[in-house]
């Protein structure tokens, strides 16, 4: 194991700039996505069932 601590390696420098602030970003687009999801669906009335149809 080496003795150089993640955040100071190459690859660390990588996680910590580009991978986790675009990991935050798609978290929030899809927690957005999600809230508007939840809109429409609670706009939307639910379907009445009609005695008439004969389940398959």
């Amino acid at each position: 194991m080496s003795d150089i601590p993640f955040f100071r390696t190459q690859m660390g420098q990588r996680f910590y700039e580009a991978t986790m602030p675009t990991l935050v970003r798609e978290l929030a687009k899809l927690n957005s996505n999600l809230e508007r999801l939840l809109v429409v669906l609670e706009r939307k009335p639910e379907p009445k069932a009609t005695t008439s149809e004969t389940p398959r």
